[in-house]
């Protein structure tokens, strides 16, 4: 510890913390279950459910009405349970990445909490340690210091204490990365007056919208609550009338109004969203805003950091150049002395047990190689940093058993030519290897090593006599299931852009390896910088990959393609990733390496930083999203026959009435855990990922999906008064023509979901796929229609008289025919929509 430094008291450090707060990021705050009970409240989905449960026991149906708001609180539960899982995921994430803190207090070295860090706090900076807060450096030991964070460049910046206060090299930021070195600094920032700071408050100024389905959810409902209290009051008047009897016309008008207002809508979208939320946390990606499930079926394009997502972030040595041969990884053992030879010198010019990726990676690959006691007992006799005049660095070692003292360099690769003294043709030789490495994507070093005779070690490295010893390619070895990835984004329609803080050429490199379509086109940030929006916007639609790219012309980037008409998903981790990661239609943030304010702006949180499990999220969101607006056709399908049935009896009085409120209630036990959970648990669509993302602005009730959802329900609805004639024609009593009715409905609505699962697989299929969730509430359905047609309470409470078991046999025929003729519908209109496609 440098003795010219003694800290803060212990009792200053607890006034200052008072004073400015704690060294931390300003989060959203979690929501109590009463915050979350009062948003869902709010809207007018669960107004609607609420106004249905009122009814029910306005009428007196205190079973229902009792379920429908017991209903609420299911929901809540389940929005309040995923809300708890998540933050709970957050804040374990957050943990994780809260630095410890070195500092000196009262003239010793104490660890302190991260948080705990306040202005003028003296700091120690050791290899590994990640900045607590912004400081000012003090001392500099050799300290380099990882941004990429902050600015998205990856290579090291050497910090000093030369030059004014205000310059870069004198400054650290905090949730930096120490990759070599020691120093002291004074902090001269905390919590949202650190650069990480800033931008999270600056956030705050970037709204995001509701979603569309939300939007249309909201809008359809209204206009169903309007509609059907209009038609309820039509059908009082019209059965007051004809009948004469209010309570009657009121008790119908009631009835109407339950068949006519489908209470499931709230129900199935908060349930589709929650367990859409928990199926995505089963492969790696974390749901903040179950809001954007139904986002992700509309993605067009998906742009995608190269380091960690893409690639595997761990550096690994490629190729060596020595003794004018180029190596590939897969010859090193089959050549092990000329390649041990090189890796040693590279071994030797580095730090033992760095935590520099390139560094690690030689060390690994010599431990491969090197034969037992190859390196024999030496001791370091001097370090030459890297400097911003000469990017390389120099170890000398002697050995213990021999009077031989030798430098080993590496670095840069036009420092190290420069201390070898190469030139002319034998230094473009050099760099032709080198231009030939860099483009194959590799990160290149060069490295030499020095004999000194002189017990006198010199002032600087440049008074070495280096002899080059060769080249090493590092590189960050692609994912191997990202080709697979990117292949089914392009099958699926979604234009994958990379963007990249690397060169162009080695982008070009690493788009060529995992398949990126790409014309040649690469736009690096300097052409961004000399680009007029108008341009971007007509460049983008041609570009696949962004080369140099600071984290701030990614929102630049975000902004261009969503003026396009373009919906945008985004990964991010650095705290500048931020802005463009709210502004994103789905922002996604990195679980290992991001930072927190990424993941407060996201979307998204990916936990394993892997790309496929974005592409299996976008297939995810298809998929809950088919299955959400198949359960929403149902719905609307199976109201028909339930409004139709009502409204009959109220318009010809001669009829006797079929559906009452019981019979909606009995109705409603299979259509809610139905629509809840059948549907929810239906497998993907075959090709799921081989048809074009979803037009953005084609409504979720489009009024063609409307038309085909009405034309299935008037069928069923035909179909039931089909056999409610045919049975009133048998002469059968009202409650026998009751039950035959209503047994047609329950079948004919069983057959309805069934072909209503898929829609391009025939109901033979979907059965034989065992979809357990529907198999179950289906046989539950048949038993409680036996039931109730058979057992003799049931049948005085249901209104029944059984009427012998051949009567139904109308009901079966009637059903089956109709599921045939849907069946046949499902298939022209497969048909036709593929041929479209």
């Amino acid at each position: 510890m440098s003795k010219s430094f003694s800290g803060f008291s212990d009792n200053k450090a607890k006034e200052l913390l008072e004073q400015f707060g704690y060294n931390e990021l300003p989060s959203a705050k979690s929501k109590g279950i009463l915050h979350i009970a009062l948003e869902v409240f709010k809207e007018p989905m669960f107004l609607l459910l609420i106004s249905c449960g009122a009814i029910y026991l306005l009428l007196g149906d205190y079973l229902e009405g009792v379920f429908l708001l017991a209903s609420v609180l299911v929901i809540i539960f389940i929005t309040f349970y995923q809300h708890q899982k998540t933050e709970k995921s957050l804040e374990a994430l957050k943990q994780l990445s809260s630095p410890r803190a070195l500092v000196i207090r009262d003239g010793k070295e104490i660890r302190i909490a991260g948080r705990e860090v306040v202005p003028g706090d003296i700091i120690i900076l050791n290899e590994g340690d990640r900045v607590p807060a912004d400081a000012i450096v003090l001392e500099s030991h050799h300290l380099t210091v990882d941004e990429s964070l902050l600015t998205g460049e990856s290579l090291p910046v050497v910090k000093t204490v030369e030059g004014t206060l205000h310059r870069d090299e004198n400054k650290v930021f905090s949730g930096t990365l120490v990759l070599q070195g020691k120093g002291f600094a004074q902090v001269t920032g905390t919590g949202i007056h650190t650069q990480f700071g800033k931008i999270g408050v600056s956030l705050q100024s970037i709204e995001q919208d509701a979603t569309r389905l939300q939007q249309e959810m909201k809008r359809l409902i209204r206009q169903l609550f309007i509609g059907g209290g209009l038609l309820s009051i039509l059908v009082i008047i019209s059965f007051y009338i004809s009948r004469g009897n209010f309570l009657s016309a009121l008790l119908t008008g009631l009835s109407s109004a339950m068949a006519i207002l489908p209470e499931e809508f709230p129900v199935v979208l908060t349930v589709f969203l929650a367990l859409g939320a928990w199926r995505l946390s089963k492969n790696n990606v974390l749901t903040r805003k179950p809001s954007a499930i139904e986002t992700l079926g509309s993605v067009t394009v998906f742009c995608s950091d190269k380091t960690g997502t893409i690639t595997q972030n761990n550096m690994e040595i490629a190729a060596l150049h020595c003794q004018d041969t180029s190596y590939h990884k897969s010859e090193f053992e089959s050549n092990t002395e000329q390649v041990r030879d090189l890796l040693q010198v590279l071994l030797f010019a580095s730090p033992r047990n760095s935590i520099d990726p390139m560094e690690k990676a030689i060390s690994t690959e010599y431990q491969k190689l090197k034969a037992s006691g190859q390196e024999g007992k030496t001791t370091l006799l001097k370090e030459y940093p890297l400097s911003k005049a000469l990017f390389a660095m120099t170890r000398v070692y002697a050995k213990d058993d021999m009077d031989v003292v030798t430098a080993y360099c590496k670095g840069a690769p036009e420092a190290v030519f420069k201390l070898c003294g190469l030139s002319g043709p034998e230094l473009d030789h050099q760099m032709t290897t080198v231009q030939s490495m860099a483009g194959k994507g590799l990160r290149v070093l060069a490295a030499a090593k020095a004999i000194c005779t002189d017990a006198n070690l010199p002032e600087k490295q440049c008074d070495f006599n280096f002899v080059f010893s060769g080249l090493v390619g590092f590189e960050d070895p692609i994912r191997p299931e990202v080709p697979q990835a990117i292949q089914d984004c392009n099958h699926a329609g979604i234009k994958v852009i990379m963007i990249t803080g690397d060169y162009p050429v080695t982008a070009k490199s690493i788009a060529d390896q995992i398949g990126l379509q790409n014309d040649g086109n690469i736009l690096t940030g300097d052409d961004l910088k000399s680009m007029s929006d108008a341009t971007l916007k007509e460049k983008i639609r041609h570009t696949s990959v962004f080369a140099r790219i600071v984290p701030e012309q990614k929102l630049q980037i975000i902004k261009a393609l969503k003026a396009n008409g373009e919906i945008v998903a985004m990964t991010g981790d650095g705290v500048n990733d931020a802005p463009a990661l709210k502004a994103a239609d789905i922002g996604i943030a990195m679980g290992f390496k991001g930072t927190d304010v990424a993941r407060e702006a996201s979307s998204l949180v990916l936990l394993d930083d892997n790309f496929a499990s974005i592409v299996h999220a976008i297939r995810s969101g298809r998929k809950i999203f088919d299955n959400l607006q198949k359960a929403m056709s149902y719905i609307m399908a199976v109201h028909v026959p339930i409004i139709g049935l009502v409204l009959l009896p109220a318009f010809f009085p001669f009829l006797p009435i079929l559906l009452m409120p019981l019979h909606i209630v009995f109705m409603e036990l299979i259509i809610d855990p139905v629509c809840a959970i059948a549907f929810e648990s239906e497998q993907e669509e075959k090709g799921i990922m081989k048809r074009a993302p979803r037009n953005p602005d084609e409504r979720f009730f489009g009024w063609k999906k409307m038309t085909y959802s009405l034309l299935k329900g008037l069928l069923l609805l035909l179909m039931v008064v089909g056999v409610y004639y045919f049975s009133i024609h048998e002469g059968h009593s009202d409650a026998e023509v009751r039950a035959i009715s209503f047994t047609s409905l329950i079948i004919g609505n069983v057959f309805l979901i069934f072909t209503s699962l898929s829609d391009t697989r025939s109901f033979i299929s979907v059965i034989l796929e065992k979809n357990i969730a529907v198999l179950v509430i289906s046989a539950i359905a048949f038993t409680m229609l036996f039931l109730s047609i058979s057992v003799p309470m049931l049948e005085d409470v249901f209104n029944f008289e059984y009427p012998g078991y051949q009567h139904f046999i109308p009901s079966i025929i009637g059903a089956t025919a109709m599921l045939l003729v849907l069946e046949i519908m499902k298939m022209v209109r497969s048909a036709v929509l593929t041929r479209r496609a």
